[in-house]
């Protein structure tokens, strides 16, 4: 047996994607199973973008684009970003990627040396984790709290940076917790990290579904951030594999190398459809997508309440909702287990998200019909009170 690289030791396991294939397996021998686990949008491209990519296809459009995109999709997103977010960007800092999952691969081939050490909050998005060490660098989980909304703070970078500390990582909304960074605190945050000649790599990714406050990028703070952003979520494109990365000037072109060897271009069909999704009528579908998801989550939270399932922060985006089971349980792994086994309502341990909250808290998803959220609720219900 050939042996393998030491990075695949330092790999983080991913458990919703084993939540979600026992779920399956349950589903496949004919049980009703309400999966409130994998991170996944209900709705579908809108018809309109679906009609793209069939025209595109049919004129042959398949081929390779540049390595940073075709230039219209380019510019489409710079535009986005200003129209929704207020950041002033040039398309020439936008990069189309192979999902966010591509566009943090750059970001971190870029950005990263072996050894370096880079910030992240606890609880995080454990696959990032591996995009550090797959470019030779060190993640170091630092624990927050309530009080924080359980995003890493300016005090925490100023505790945790040491003579190897090169960077963060930070999200906002986030997952798992569906809070976002207050525009303050990100502020200080980012002046704790150019203090020190550190990188920001902001992701943005659920930045479009946000429920109380219309939400500004990270850019209109500091122009040199990195921010990793994806048509999956608030585009309800997750197979489509389609990113983007904005990134300083000075960043592009070895971006754009390292694109060329890495992915040689996203895909292309997707990149055509994609234009689609910025037109006026496209996007007021998208909205009305977007307040179903604040329905539910509206739904939820009093339910939760109701059911002894702390939420210690309300999530303002996002669609998940990161409960503390301490009422009924202290071990989120055999809770979960138990829950999709004899409710047959799937939900991710806190496990999954890092240790500091690891053994009393799940994160549900509600990324599915406000009716099989209901029936998910009457399940819990039941489970709990046996």
């Amino acid at each position: 047996m050939p042996r393998l690289a030491a990075r695949t030791d330092r790999t983080v396991p991913f458990y919703a994607v084993e939540v979600f294939k026992q779920a399956q397996a349950l589903a496949a021998q004919g049980h009703d199973v309400i999966s409130l686990g994998i991170g996944e949008p209900d709705f579908t491209a809108p018809p309109q973008v679906l009609e793209t990519l069939n025209r595109a296809a049919g004129a042959g459009l398949g081929g390779y684009t540049p390595p940073a995109g075709i230039p219209a999709l380019r510019e489409a997103v710079a535009h986005y970003y200003q129209q929704q977010f207020q950041a002033e960007v040039d398309p020439a800092r936008v990069l189309i990627t192979s999902g966010a999952s591509g566009a943090l691969l750059l970001a971190a081939m870029a950005l990263i040396n072996p050894g370096d050490e880079i910030l992240m909050p606890d609880p995080s998005y454990p696959a990032n984790q591996n995009f550090i060490t797959a470019a030779g660098g060190i993640t170091r989980l630092v624990p927050c709290t309530a009080a924080n909304r359980y995003q890493l703070s300016a005090g925490d970078v100023a505790a945790h940076w040491g003579p190897a500390t090169r960077g963060v990582l930070i999200a906002s909304p986030s997952n798992p917790t569906g809070t976002s960074i207050e525009r303050e605190a990100l502020r200080a945050l980012i002046a704790q990290v150019r203090q020190r000649g550190g990188f920001v790599i902001m992701d943005e990714i659920y930045l479009g579904l946000y429920y109380e406050d219309a939400p500004l990028s990270a850019l209109t703070l500091d122009d040199d951030i990195v921010i990793i952003n994806s048509f999956s979520k608030y585009f309800h494109m997750t197979g489509w594999r389609l990113g983007w990365l904005i990134a300083p000037a000075s960043m592009m072109p070895a971006l754009e190398r390292l694109a060329a060897s890495l992915a040689i271009c996203a895909p292309s069909l997707a990149q055509h459809a994609a234009l689609t999704c910025f037109a006026p009528e496209v996007m007021r579908i998208y909205e009305g997508r977007r307040l179903s998801f604040k329905e539910r989550r509206d739904y939820l939270l009093p339910e939760f309440a109701r059911l002894g399932l702390e939420v210690p922060v309300a999530p303002d985006g996002a669609f998940y909702i990161f409960a503390d089971i301490s009422a009924h349980s202290t071990d989120s792994t055999d809770f979960a287990r138990r829950l999709l086994n004899e409710a047959l309502v799937a939900a991710v341990p806190g496990v999954d998200f890092g240790q500091a909250h690891a053994a009393h808290t799940l994160r549900f998803s509600y990324a599915t019909g406000l009716d099989r959220l209901r029936e998910a609720v009457d399940r819990m219900g039941r489970f709990l009170r046996a």
